[in-house]
């Protein structure tokens, strides 16, 4: 199953336009193996913030990549959480991901 099959599978399903932009986002990460969905997801999430943070892409014109962003990261858990123990871990990688994204482009970690 891929990461695409995965997300096609989840219940209830999005409104299309959202699943859309969310399969957008992911781009080939959609073709890898499910058991990847968590960090595929995290990835295109991050990718994508990164991309609204830009000042140009301000505007309420961007409120679906915002969602989408959104969905991505609320998938990452979803899969995450099969792994019970490695849980904590994921969730403080993808916290510290996630807010790095805030600091200004040079002074990125990531």
């Amino acid at each position: 199953m891929t990461v695409l099959a995965w997300l096609q599978s989840r219940t209830p399903a999005p409104p299309a336009e959202l699943m859309a932009r969310v399969v957008e986002a992911l781009g080939e990460r959609a073709t890898a193996d499910a058991s990847r969905a968590s960090s595929a997801c995290l990835d295109a999430a991050a990718a994508l913030l990164s991309r609204l943070l830009e000042p140009e892409a301000i505007g309420r014109d961007r409120a679906i990549e915002l969602l989408a962003a959104d969905a991505l990261v609320t998938y990452a858990f979803e899969s995450a959480a099969v792994d019970v123990e490695g849980v904590d871990e994921r969730a403080e990688v993808a916290m510290l991901r996630l807010a790095d994204l805030a600091a200004p482009r040079g002074q990125r970690t990531g």
